[in-house]
């Protein structure tokens, strides 16, 4: 193994006892979150220096950390340039009772720093720059433990000032990391992480009322074996089970069926908060769950449509019907052709029905109709048996949305 420009070494801590590389934070033992943080972040080079503590090797079976003494450390080969002379290296240096956001560790890696400095965002973590990881190292092997290493951190290469608010990834510094040194830091702890899966593009209702109980939800279902695909499943049925009782034109039925389907809707983000919590993303659960989505849509008209001709005898709902799965589908499979198909980037496989760094305000307003706001429409319609307005805003709304989806595409072609 050979020293690359992003490494990262992760101290163990003495701590109050309360707490210990093992201890399960929302799902996942805090040691091996802190190493698939700093994978996360693109530090393919993970070393967690062993000072004896029993069981590490089973807490990183199954990632890339890698397990050494303190006085191997110094052993490690050093990446050298063409004239031989070291080659400046950043390492990141962690305390293993503070667990980052990937997004600060992805700063660290990539903010300037000259070298022979370092850049402190918070007790207990360091980013330095040096052509000489050997004088790092030899730190860390000599030290007792995790206070001893960054005193002589601090002895040893100058601090220069970064603001953590500056980067664009981050809400705030205070956003960027928590440290879990007690028990009763637990439960803050898996406050800031569920509250990291709060996307910035969510519709209103979604942010404030949707949110709220999938993060509950959530929360509970990252301490079972339950897979995002699972939940994927579940929310989908659910959806699927509420589209049926739209088959009957009684306020009651169609309320039954609205509340369904809105639980569908909240259940539907828990899949990519239990993926992202416990690092499960895969593309294929991205696809099960953009396309379980339109699935239930799809089949939610298809169901309010035959309940409305089944009422009035007449082929004109079932037309209108075929118009909003139509529609549905039509923008689903652009969506997905243009912004999900060649998506290799971590993170929820739909974001935004563009990929511009420079939406229009015509795209934005696509943006915001892509969210599923509209379902609350869907419940009050419902309440008062008139489920089929809202196939009809739907039959001429889905194939406008898709011109939209194409205008706004070929504008943006243009422009580039």
């Amino acid at each position: 193994m050979v020293m690359k420009g992003a490494t990262v070494l992760i101290m163990m801590t003495k701590g109050s006892g309360e707490i210990s590389p093992d201890t399960v934070v929302a799902g996942i033992p805090l040691l091996r979150r802190i190493v698939m943080a700093a994978f996360r972040a693109g530090c393919h080079e993970i070393l967690v220096v062993d000072t004896g503590w029993p069981g590490l090797t089973r807490l990183l079976t199954g990632t890339r950390a890698v397990l050494l003494p303190p006085d191997k450390l110094i052993d490690l080969p050093v990446r050298r340039t063409e004239t031989g002379h070291p080659h400046s290296s950043r390492i990141l240096v962690l305390a293993s009772n503070l667990l980052p956001r990937p997004s600060l560790l992805t700063h660290l890696i990539e903010m300037p720093l000259r070298a022979e400095t370092m850049h402190v965002p918070a007790s207990g973590i360091a980013a330095v720059e040096t052509a000489d990881p050997k004088a790092l190292l030899s730190i860390v092997g000599r030290a007792n433990d995790d206070l001893s290493v960054f005193s002589g951190l601090e002895r040893t290469y100058q601090k220069a000032d970064a603001p953590i608010d500056a980067c664009p990834r981050l809400r705030s510094g205070s956003e960027a990391w928590v440290r879990v040194s007690s028990r009763a830091d637990l439960r803050n702890a898996e406050r800031w992480l569920l509250r990291g899966l709060i996307k910035d593009a969510e519709g209103f209702m979604s942010r404030h009322f949707e949110r709220k109980i999938s993060l509950a939800v959530t929360r509970r279902l990252v301490r079972t074996d339950i897979t995002p695909n699972q939940m994927t499943a579940v929310s989908v049925a659910i959806g699927l089970l509420g589209a049926l009782f739209f088959l009957s034109s009684t306020p009651a039925y169609q309320l039954t069926g609205a509340l369904l389907f809105l639980l569908h809707s909240i259940l539907d983000g828990c899949d990519g908060e239990i993926a992202r919590l416990k690092y499960l993303e895969s593309r294929l659960g991205g696809i099960l769950d953009f396309w379980g989505d339109n699935v239930v849509h799809s089949a939610v008209f298809v169901c309010i449509g035959l309940g409305w001709q089944m009422a009035i005898k007449a082929p004109i709902p079932l037309v209108l019907a075929v118009s909003a799965v139509i529609g549905t589908l039509l923008s689903a499979g652009f969506v997905y052709r243009q912004t999900m198909r060649n998506k290799v980037s971590e993170g929820p496989l739909f974001t935004s029905i563009t990929n511009s760094e420079a939406p229009s305000r015509l795209t934005t307003l696509a943006d915001s109709l892509a969210r599923r706001d509209f379902i609350y429409l869907v419940v009050i319609l419902s309440a008062l048996g008139k489920a089929h307005w809202f196939l009809v805003l739907a039959a001429f709304g889905a194939p406008l949305f898709f011109f939209i989806l194409l205008w706004t595409s070929r504008r943006e072609r243009v422009k580039a």
